[in-house]
């Protein structure tokens, strides 16, 4: 098929396949979007690349990560892989944050995790007296600085508590005004969990903004705020634009009680994101053997029309001392954990680092005609293959232009030949 228009077309990449089982696709782009997805579609282009059967999607989303505390652990002690300690620790450490101390950590871990195909990302940002604003003024920075490969949300967070510290309140308030994206607030860690809620929400509503909770970070189902977070929501009518990370003690409840809390979440627009390296990490600390492993059944709720997500959560601090970035890793670290077999299962987790991940940010998240031509290539043949496999990221491209690209694997053989494999 030729194309109606005579104008070369920006970029054609070649030779992709776009869903398991189909034949491989062009796909051809002008001014930022997808004008054409045919098979062996004849045409003229500035930019031709091979696709070589790789898998090409819209690209990695991350619902939760904290860019500000990314890569701290000179700064840190570990003692008891508590989460009392990671928060005691932090709360010394930002203390001493500088703005360019901030951007330098945040940008190193930005371009891992674009070189691993993420193209939009939800940050938290810690403001209080003792961040000030300085971590929120790098990572407005970044967000600028690097818009050429992935979008990012800044989430306005207290860490640490509202109700003993009005000052927060007040300083998020004015974050809200400049520029930060959404409000997020952590119940467990306030003396008044309760007010904490509601203060969050009042902010919400005075900026129109989303929420996004860490919550119910522990193993014991009793010490739950969902019940309160639930009733805000729909108090509130902020169905649809509410979201809960960690929960881990759902991992301490059985088939009934999850399928119970799953329809509850579904019906109020609650979305939920699992953090498989930091809920490992921090959980079942007590146990000296059989250790729990704390992560909160995503594909279960999912199955029950939960949004769900999976997503890195913290690089390198005393929340997480290990991460790279890499949501391919992290999918295959859930199913892992959650000894998932099934295609179907496996299929869903890819959705929680893309499609799900994205519509829990309120965002598209497809490659069709007439949308952006943000394009990820992976080496694989399908998303089942890519979790199973902790697929290579090959390279990407944002609105159009290419944003990454992390080349061909080579062998060197002691002859002195070299082969280079598409594997």
């Amino acid at each position: 098929m030729t194309a109606a228009n005579d104008e070369p077309f920006d970029l054609v990449i070649r030779n992709v396949r776009v869903a398991s089982g189909e034949a491989p696709v062009d796909i051809a782009v002008r001014s930022g979007r997808i004008a054409a997805m045919e098979n062996n579609f004849r045409c003229d282009a500035i930019d031709e690349v091979d696709g070589r059967g790789y898998l090409a999607f819209p690209g990695f989303v991350d619902s939760h990560i904290h860019l500000d505390k990314a890569c701290i652990l000179d700064r840190c002690s570990i003692c008891e892989g508590t989460l009392a300690e990671a928060v005691r620790e932090t709360a010394k450490a930002k203390a001493t944050f500088q703005e360019n101390d901030v951007y330098a950590r945040a940008s190193g871990v930005v371009e891992r995790a674009i070189a691993h195909g993420t193209v939009r990302m939800r940050t938290f940002v810690e403001i209080d007296p003792r961040a000030g604003f300085r971590s929120f003024a790098a990572i407005k920075r970044i967000r600028e600085d690097y818009a050429f490969a992935v979008d990012i949300e800044i989430c306005a967070f207290a860490q640490e508590g509202l109700t003993q510290e009005p000052e927060t309140l007040a300083m998020l308030d004015a974050a809200l005004s400049d520029g930060a994206d959404l409000i997020g607030g952590c119940p467990y860690v306030d003396p008044d969990p309760e007010a904490h809620i509601e203060a969050i929400f009042a902010l919400a509503i005075k900026h129109d903004v989303a929420v996004d909770f860490h919550l119910d970070f522990s193993l014991d189902p009793a010490l739950t705020h969902l019940p309160q977070v639930i009733t805000a929501t729909r108090k509130h009518g902020w169905q649809g634009r509410v979201a809960i990370g960690h929960v881990t003690n759902l991992s301490a409840l059985g088939v009934a009680d999850i399928d119970e809390i799953a329809d509850q979440l579904a019906e109020s627009g609650i979305a939920l994101t699992v953090l498989p390296a930091t809920d490992l990490f921090l959980n079942g600390r007590s146990h000296d053997r059989l250790v729990p492993r704390g992560v909160a059944p995503a594909h279960r709720l999912a199955r029950r029309g939960v949004v769900t997500s999976i997503a890195t959560n913290n690089v390198l601090n005393p929340f997480t001392p290990y991460g790279d970035a890499s949501l391919m890793r992290m999918a295959n670290l859930y199913a892992n954990v959650a000894q998932l077999a099934g295609d179907e299962d496996i299929a869903e987790v890819f959705a929680m680092v893309g499609a799900s991940a994205a519509r829990q940010l309120g965002k598209p998240h497809g490659l069709s005609v007439g949308q952006p031509a943000t394009i990820v290539l992976l080496d694989a043949k399908d998303g089942v293959s890519a979790v199973r496999e902790v697929a290579r990221v090959v390279a990407g491209w944002k609105d159009g232009r290419q944003s990454f690209d992390n080349g061909r694997p080579r062998i060197l053989r002691p002859n002195g030949r070299i082969e280079r494999h598409d594997i």
